[in-house]
C-alpha cells in the first residue's frame, strides 16, 4: 500500500521542481529588485549615454514596478519583459545579461533606449 503512496509523492516532487514555462516564450521570471537607470546612447565626442529621467524606474516587488508617473507590473519570459499595465503599459524589453534592458521598437528590432540596473540598489 506505501508504494503507491511514495510514487505518487514523487512524482508531485518531480513536477513541483520542474521550471515553470510560458508558451511559448520561455520559464517565466523576474528582474533583479533596484533602481534602473535608462539612457539613449551618446557619442565619440560627448558624453557615452544621454539620461532619459522621464524612463528610469525601479522593480520594487516580483513583477512589480514602480516610477515618478506611477506603478505597474510586467511579465518576464525568457528574455523578453513585456510591461502589462501602469505608465509603461506595452512597451516591451530585451534582457540581456541579469540587469541590462533594451527597449524594443513595435517591429520587434532593438531600439537605442537601454536601461540598467544600478549598482547596489536591490532591496
Amino acid at each position: 500500500m506505501l508504494r503507491p503512496a511514495l510514487a505518487a509523492g514523487c512524482l508531485a516532487l518531480a513536477l513541483l521542481s520542474a521550471p515553470t514555462l510560458a508558451a511559448p516564450g520561455g520559464p517565466l521570471g523576474t528582474l533583479p529588485l533596484g533602481n534602473y537607470r535608462c539612457e539613449l546612447p551618446g557619442d565619440a565626442e560627448g558624453a557615452a549615454g544621454i539620461p532619459q529621467p522621464a524612463e528610469n524606474f525601479a522593480i520594487i516587488h516580483g513583477s512589480g514596478y514602480a516610477m515618478a508617473r506611477g506603478r505597474g507590473v510586467y511579465l518576464m519570459t525568457g528574455d523578453r519583459v513585456e510591461v502589462t499595465s501602469g505608465p509603461l503599459r506595452g512597451v516591451v524589453y530585451k534582457l540581456s545579461g541579469r540587469s541590462f534592458l533594451r527597449r524594443l521598437l513595435a517591429d520587434g528590432s532593438e531600439g537605442p533606449l537601454r536601461c540598467v540596473r544600478t549598482p547596489n540598489s536591490g532591496r
